[in-house]
């Protein structure tokens, strides 16, 4: 993991209020040299510190107008094959190991209930998974956030 200094903060705070901004834009907002920017965030690009970019897209313009999250109960001794079988289901479009009753959560996107539900059978047909619980997000009250996390 790696960790960002004030400096990477700073440049990070700039791109999140302007994504498309260029590096020697950056830098003369910044007070900093257009190579300390560019080699910066080619640091950050090269490690697991910034995300791609196909994350900003949302779902929902792409047709994917319904979320769920899929909760399920994996066996253990399938666990790596059941994750390289989720990767193949484009809508599963993050998965995390989790603590309690269930062992993954996986948010999927559909296009509409039915969709979601042809979504659900291709996940229960994954080598190791036991069981399913499924929660359709009926309304995003909070989105996806970072920039607070930035402040020094």
């Amino acid at each position: 993991m790696t960790t960002l200094d004030s400096t990477d903060r700073r440049i990070l705070r700039a791109l999140d209020d302007d994504p498309r901004a260029p590096v020697l834009l950056l830098a003369q907002r910044l007070g900093l040299a257009r190579g300390t920017v560019q080699a910066r965030l080619e640091r950050m690009g090269g490690t697991d510190a910034l995300r791609a970019h196909s994350v900003r897209l949302e779902p929902g313009h792409l047709g994917f107008g319904l979320r769920a999250f899929v909760t399920a109960e994996v066996d253990q001794e399938k666990f790596d094959q059941t994750i390289a079988a989720l990767a193949g289901i484009r809508e599963v479009i993050e998965c995390s190991a989790i603590a309690g009753a269930e062992d993954i959560i996986c948010q999927v996107v559909a296009r509409d209930a039915d969709d979601l539900y042809s979504i659900g059978q291709q996940i229960l047909r994954c080598p190791g998974i036991r069981r399913t619980s499924t929660s359709i997000v009926l309304r995003q009250l909070m989105p996806y956030r970072t920039a607070q996390l930035l402040a020094d």
